[in-house]
């Protein structure tokens, strides 16, 4: 990853909602480098760590009503992590959030961090930010409500907007380990799908790029540009972990055997394109391949 000018490593304020995994590590790496960092969310417990490293908490809960109790959000970098409810095609908790930023102390820019499941089914295809949205489920729905959302409040407001549509995150602990330890099957061909994934240090990497960047209103395919199959995936990380192969699996026994979730997930096949994230967000990945990636979380 090429590194960020001296200039472009510090935001003056960071807000990040949602506070997540992501969010954390987000936030980890902005104190390390002296930035004040606001984190909203409904669990402040999650953030004890953080907070002892300087990061500022402040308890909102997306889904109660707007107006929430948003701290001044003037000039800051809003990084928007909150994931939609789980159900509903709508995404309320992100109505709510827009309707509470005031009008008059907008921030300076939000990143939306999305989903490649926007996109729907593209039977393997390879897809670019050009192609139209399609989503085939209830959250691919509330996700594509949720950009929307956004598109719209940019148009008003004028505040800068990057949305992150983001493949799969691995990363140290997440990992498939307790999947594959209880034996668990895995589609094979002719019947998987391509899947996409990204490091986490690469998407944390990405967002502040994203950040640094923002003027108007972009997307950006998030991935490491290498899709495969989910058993070459399972595969390599049993191999890497001393664990036994997963068993090959047919539609026909998946469906039997998996979570409504994954066979969601299974029913979607498209090869992402990150062409344009590398090219404009001048990004140099870390982990661009999922040998390497995986390697890095043992």
């Amino acid at each position: 990853m090429r590194p960020l000018h001296a200039r472009q490593a510090n935001h003056s304020h960071v807000v990040i909602v949602g506070c997540g995994r992501v969010g954390c590590q987000l936030a980890r790496g902005l104190l390390a480098d002296g930035c004040p960092v606001t984190g909203i969310t409904r669990a402040v417990r999650r953030l004890e760590g953080l907070a002892r490293l300087g990061l500022e908490v402040v308890r909102a809960d997306l889904d109660a009503p707007a107006p929430l109790p948003l701290p001044s959000l003037r000039n800051a970098c809003v990084y928007y992590t909150a994931p939609p409810p789980d159900h509903g095609n709508h995404d309320v908790r992100m109505r709510h959030f827009l309707a509470s930023v005031q009008p008059d102390a907008p921030p300076r820019a939000v990143v939306y961090l999305g989903t490649t499941g926007v996109y729907g089914q593209c039977h393997g295809a390879w897809v670019n930010e050009d192609r139209a949205p399609r989503p085939g489920n209830p959250r691919g729905q509330r996700r594509l409500d949720a950009e929307r959302q956004l598109t719209q409040w940019h148009q008003r407001s004028g505040v800068p907007v990057v949305m992150l549509r983001i493949a799969g995150i691995y990363g140290p602990g997440r990992l498939p380990i307790d999947a594959l330890r209880k034996g668990q099957g895995v589609l094979v061909a002719p019947d998987a799908p391509y899947s996409n994934r990204i490091h986490e240090d690469d998407l944390v990497e990405v967002c502040r790029r994203a950040a640094q960047r923002a003027t108007g209103l972009h997307v950006y395919n998030v991935s490491d540009g290498r899709p495969g199959r989910m058993a070459e995936y399972y595969a390599l990380v049993a191999r890497m972990a001393g664990l036994a192969p997963p068993p090959p699996l047919s539609w026909e026994e998946a469906e039997k055997v998996l979570s409504k979730g994954m066979l969601e997930f299974l029913r979607e096949s498209r090869r992402i394109d990150n062409r344009r994230m590398l090219d404009e967000l001048d990004v140099e990945l870390k982990y661009p391949d999922l040998e390497s990636g995986v390697a890095s979380c043992f």
